[in-house]
C-alpha cells in the first residue's frame, strides 16, 4: 500500500475512495471496506482511503477525545490488510478545518483526487462546521463525474458497530466482545525497549513494548498473545497500568511476561493480542506480595491458555 502524507493538487490517475478516521477498523469499516475494494475491481481503479491525522476530535478538544483504539502505523497495517492500495493521511489543522464543503468537493475529491466512486457512511459530514452532507455529495456528482454511495450501519448482537462500542467493551474488560466487534482480538503493537528490570528482579522478566498509545483504551492484567517472534504467536501474561507498587508512572506502560521463553528481545517489533482479561491493576502494601500477585496471575495464564487447548481439541473432535 502506498501511504501519502500530503493531498495533490490534480490527480495522476482516477481513484474509488471511501472517507473516515477508521480507528480500530472494526466489522463495520470492514464491511465498507469490502465494498471499496468491489467496486474498484469492477471499475479498473484503485482503492483509496482518505483519514485523518490527528483525529479531528483530538484537534478541537483533545482533553475529551475519545481514546484511539489504534495507533497511525496500526490502521495503516489494516487497512493494507483489507485490500487498500493508497491511503492518504490528510494533517488536521487550522487550515483544513476552515476548508469550505465546496471547496472541498471541488478542490479535494474533484481535482486532487479524481475520485469516480465515493463511499461514505449515511451520517457522513464534512468541510468548514461540518456544513456539508451527504445529499451535498449527491449534487455535485454529475458535475464532477463521481458516484456517491452511503453505507449503512453494521450491527452486532442487536447493537450498532462503531469505535465507541469497541472502547466500551475494552474498558469493561469483555474481551470476547470487543473480538466480535472488531472481527479479530484487540491488538497493542510496538518495539521491545530497555525498561527498568523490576520483572526480572521479581523473576519474571518482562518485554517492554514502546506504545504509541498515550492513552489506551483498556487497563489491567491480561492474558495475550505475542506475535512478531517467527511463524507462531507465543503465550504470556501482560500488564498494561501505571505499575502502582513500585513506581505509580504517570504514563501507562505495557509490560509482557512470555510463557517458557528466554530470548533476548530487545528491538523487536512485536504485537499483542488481548485474549482474556485476569483482572484490574492494584496497588499493594509491599513488593513481596506483589511478587506472589504475579506469580498467581502467571498460573491462571497457563490454565487460560490449557482451557483454550482442551476446548480446541474437544471442537475438533
Amino acid at each position: 500500500m502506498r501511504v501519502f502524507r500530503t493531498l495533490p493538487a490534480v490527480a495522476s490517475s482516477p481513484v474509488a475512495l471511501t472517507i473516515g478516521n477508521f480507528d480500530g477498523v472494526h466489522i463495520g469499516h470492514q464491511e465498507m471496506l469490502a465494498r471499496l475494494t468491489e467496486a474498484a475491481y469492477q471499475l479498473g481503479l484503485p482503492p483509496c482511503v482518505m483519514t485523518f491525522e490527528p483525529h479531528p476530535r483530538e484537534f478541537f478538544a483533545p482533553d475529551q477525545a475519545p481514546t484511539r483504539l489504534t495507533s497511525l502505523r496500526e490502521k495503516l497495517e489494516l487497512l493494507e490488510r483489507f485490500g487498500v492500495e493508497r491511503a492518504y493521511v490528510r494533517r488536521f489543522n487550522f487550515e483544513f478545518a476552515k476548508t469550505a464543503p465546496e471547496e472541498f468537493i471541488e478542490r479535494i475529491l474533484h481535482r486532487g483526487l479524481d475520485a469516480r466512486w465515493i463511499l461514505v457512511g449515511d451520517d457522513f459530514r464534512f468541510g468548514a462546521r461540518r456544513g456539508g452532507d451527504l445529499a451535498m455529495l449527491k449534487q455535485a456528482s454529475a458535475r464532477c463525474g463521481f458516484e456517491v454511495h452511503a453505507m449503512t450501519s453494521v450491527m452486532a448482537d442487536g447493537v450498532r458497530v462503531s469505535s465507541t462500542a469497541v472502547r466500551e467493551a475494552l474498558q469493561a474488560g469483555d474481551m470476547r466482545r470487543a473480538q466480535r466487534l472488531l472481527g479479530r482480538p484487540y491488538s497493542i503493537s510496538g518495539r521491545v525497549v530497555h525498561g527498568d528490570g523490576i520483572g526480572r528482579k521479581l523473576g519474571f522478566p518482562t518485554a517492554n513494548v514502546l506504545m504509541k498509545h498515550n492513552r489506551p483504551a483498556l487497563a489491567g492484567i491480561f492474558a495475550v498473545e505475542v506475535h512478531g517472534l517467527g511463524a507462531r504467536a507465543f503465550p504470556g501474561a501482560a500488564s498494561l497500568g501505571v505499575r502502582p507498587t513500585v513506581t505509580n508512572i504517570p504514563q501507562p506502560c505495557l509490560e509482557v511476561h512470555l510463557l517458557d521463553f528466554a530470548r533476548d528481545l530487545y528491538g523487536a517489533h512485536l504485537q499483542i493480542d488481548f485474549l482474556h482479561k485476569l483482572r484490574d491493576e492494584e496497588k499493594y502494601a509491599d513488593v513481596e506480595t506483589l511478587k506472589r500477585a504475579i506469580a498467581n496471575d502467571v498460573a491462571n495464564t497457563r490454565e487460560y491458555f490449557a482451557a483454550l487447548a482442551r476446548n480446541t481439541r474437544a471442537q475438533n473432535g
